[in-house]
């Protein structure tokens, strides 16, 4: 992600990316660590594959903690709306309809969050950046792949 476009989180998101690092700091990679050392002391590291599996797992929490160490320092955490502002900005929870009458409902949140499961969109995504700012009753186009689909905005909560 480039310098000049900002890195939004909810604080939700930013409580389970903390949980997430602190997790991994003080459980896994300890833990690790030692198993590692079990192994180490077992003989001949080359041929002995509990080191190198341990070795090569503690390289990837290393990686996972140094990753979400850079996208928590690069967080903005966006506090829910208080307003009773009925436009679609970060954090809302938005429901919409296609012309078929198919009803879904999404949130918008930060990269960091998504969980397309969930309905939880980017903010960056077309869909995200098609729904900022509309409000109940708003219609919008949504150009996708298999073709152009139009929604109906029903509900916007915080």
């Amino acid at each position: 992600m480039s310098e000049a476009t900002p890195n939004y989180i909810t604080p939700e998101g930013a409580k389970k990316l903390q949980a997430e690092l602190s997790d991994l700091l003080w459980k896994e990679r300890p833990k690790t660590v030692q198993d590692v050392a079990d192994a180490a002391a077992q003989g001949d590291r080359s041929e002995n594959a509990e080191y190198i599996y341990g070795k090569k797992k503690l390289r990837e929490i290393d990686r996972r903690i140094h990753s979400l160490t850079k996208r928590l320092e690069s967080a903005r955490v966006v506090e829910q709306r208080t307003d009773g502002s009925s436009a679609v900005y970060f954090g809302a929870l938005v429901e919409v309809e296609d012309e078929d009458g198919a009803r879904a409902t999404y949130r918008i949140v930060g990269q960091d969050e998504i969980d397309l499961d969930k309905g939880h969109i980017s903010w960056r995504s077309p869909l995200g950046r098609a729904l900022l700012k509309r409000r109940e009753g708003d219609t919008i186009l949504l150009r996708k792949p298999s073709g152009e689909v139009e929604l109906t905005v029903l509900a916007v909560r915080y």
